[in-house]
């Protein structure tokens, strides 16, 4: 396809950013804030964008780390957003061998699927298309979200539940991955979150003969309550030996768990009060879903008797299936094509053959995957991902960027990192480290800010394609199961941004990994 005059002129503007831009990705990459805690990293991006001129709310939704930036007046309202939140375990210092950032805990966090290039990618291409409707004109708005805890798919739920995408008219989702592509028919499937909660309060003694119950008996080998560190125990063992009868293997699904703090280390004679554990679940039907909470929450009910303690259950996020867009994904294709991947300096390469060595393996010509250099098309994509999926299954992994299309025509689109041939995994520390280094992670956001720009002005300047896409969007939301239509979180819910999650903090002691205090514990069982 040839490009407008205005798409040519918003792809030279991403070119223009480079080098300031460059500097502000390396910013965050080196903030490396885990979910709920992206302090430093939401304060930069809020500074950016009001010095670009754009109007900001912060904290949007009840999120602190969340904001809702919008710039320009009448015609399309385009939505776009940054994700900013890195993963623990995963620090990786920018060089060819194993270390971890220096000063910091072994395993504090680090980018894995690089949401430090998604968010920097995403800001230059909502700058780029301001600046090019501000110096040609023509109206439309810009709604740039901000959207941390991706990696518990937090934000994007409770921002549909409160009416934030419902003045959109289209929504562009950008994320580097594996390969550069664009979404088809088989997007993302469900995914819900929550946090349960044990606590001993002992308000049912656990042991009710007086004999052995005196002031006199000794604290330490007196009998006390199992309290919340079997339960947290007993939660993980019994939903192992219940997983297989939560839904039967006839699609694709998963369960995960974490334990978070529970501030128990320094009374080890008393019975323990308090333990958390988040289970997280994937699936392609509801009904799946819905089978597997009432397993955990039984299973958490019968752990609360064994262990007299009390359970308690706050939901973390409720995401749709996302609805697929074939008229906006094409259009998106075609710019991508007409782009072609960007290219990339040889000390690239060599940076990932150093790599090889260190890891012990044969050393190659080429390191990478060869679909960095190449671009994998919808049918393509749709076919490879169909061959691992029952025939009724209609979705695949999860990301929360599903709930923008539930609210407006959206498209879905990725473009390659490189990634060692012989480690493909996205969270090896060896790919990790590469998404620090400029030469080998500018090109991906490049070339991804330049996609959102140009597929957003053919949105302001093709009515025909906004009405084809909206028409779609119509049909297929219309055809879609009714439990689908509207968030599934309320619009009064409360984002869990004071359950203890693990964030950055400065002490006494100096700047520290650690976990908060917990907050609001959510609903009896």
């Amino acid at each position: 396809m040839d490009f407008t005059e205005r798409q040519l002129e918003a792809i030279g503007i991403v070119d223009d950013l480079l080098p300031d831009y460059s500097a502000f990705h390396r910013e965050i990459w080196g903030y490396a804030e885990p979910a709920w805690r992206e302090y430093r990293s939401v304060a930069a991006y809020v500074a950016k964008l009001r010095e670009e001129g754009f109007e900001v709310e912060e904290g949007s939704g009840d999120m602190p780390t969340a904001f809702h930036a919008t710039w320009g007046s009448g015609g399309p309202s385009i939505g776009l957003y940054a994700e900013y939140d890195a993963s623990p375990g995963a620090s990786q210092e920018t060089v060819p061998y194993r270390q971890p950032r220096e000063g910091l805990h072994p395993w504090a966090p680090g980018f894995t699927d690089a949401h430090s290039a998604l968010g920097v990618g995403a800001l230059a291409g909502a700058v780029a298309l301001k600046r090019t409707l501000e110096r040609a004109g023509g109206g439309a708005t810009i709604h740039f979200f901000g959207e941390p805890a991706e990696k518990v798919c937090g934000s994007k739920s409770v921002h549909a539940a409160k009416g934030y995408y419902d003045p959109l008219d289209a929504a562009i989702s950008f994320h580097p991955l594996s390969d550069n592509t664009v979404v088809g028919e088989l997007g993302g499937c469900l995914y819900w979150s929550a946090v349960f909660t044990f606590e001993c309060t002992d308000d049912e003694p656990w042991l009710t003969v007086d004999r052995f119950d005196s002031a006199e008996a000794s604290q330490h080998n007196s009998v006390r309550s199992p309290g919340a560190v079997d339960a947290l125990a007993l939660m993980i063992s019994t939903t192992k030996a219940t997983r297989e009868n939560m839904f039967p293997r006839t699609g694709l699904w998963s369960l995960n768990e974490v334990v978070l703090g529970g501030a128990n280390a320094t009374a080890d004679n008393q019975a323990p009060r308090i333990s958390q554990i988040q289970f997280s679940w994937r699936s392609p039907l509801v009904g799946i879903q819905e089978q597997i909470y009432d397993v955990l929450a039984r299973c958490a009910k019968h752990v609360a008797g064994i262990t007299n303690t009390v359970a308690s259950v706050r939901w973390v996020t409720k995401i749709r299936p996302a609805l697929p867009n074939l008229e906006l994904a094409r259009a998106t294709e075609e710019i991508m094509t007409s782009l072609g991947p960007p290219a990339r300096d040889e000390s690239v390469a060599e940076f990932g053959r150093d790599l090889e060595r260190a890891l012990g393996l044969p050393v190659s010509e080429q390191p990478f995957l060869g679909v960095l250099d190449t671009i994998t098309p919808i049918e393509v994509r749709d076919a490879r991902i169909r061959e691992t999926i029952p025939p009724w299954q209609d979705c695949t992994g999860a990301d929360d960027y599903s709930e923008y299309s539930w609210h407006a025509p959206t498209v879905r689109f990725f473009t390659a990192k490189p990634l060692l041939k012989q480690v493909p995994e996205l969270s090896h520390w060896s790919n990790n480290a590469m998404n620090g280094l400029a030469e080998a992670i500018d090109p991906t956001w490049v070339y991804g800010a330049k996609i959102i720009a140009a597929t957003a002005l053919r949105l302001i300047d093709d009515p025909a394609l906004l009405a084809a896409a909206t028409e779609e969007y119509a049909t297929r939301f219309g055809a879609a199961p009714e439990e689908y239509r509207a968030p599934m979180l309320p619009a009064d819910f409360a984002p869990p941004v004071d359950l203890p999650w693990p964030e950055y903090v400065t002490t006494a002691r100096g700047y520290e990994w650690v976990l908060p205090t917990t907050g609001d514990l959510g609903e009896r069982l």
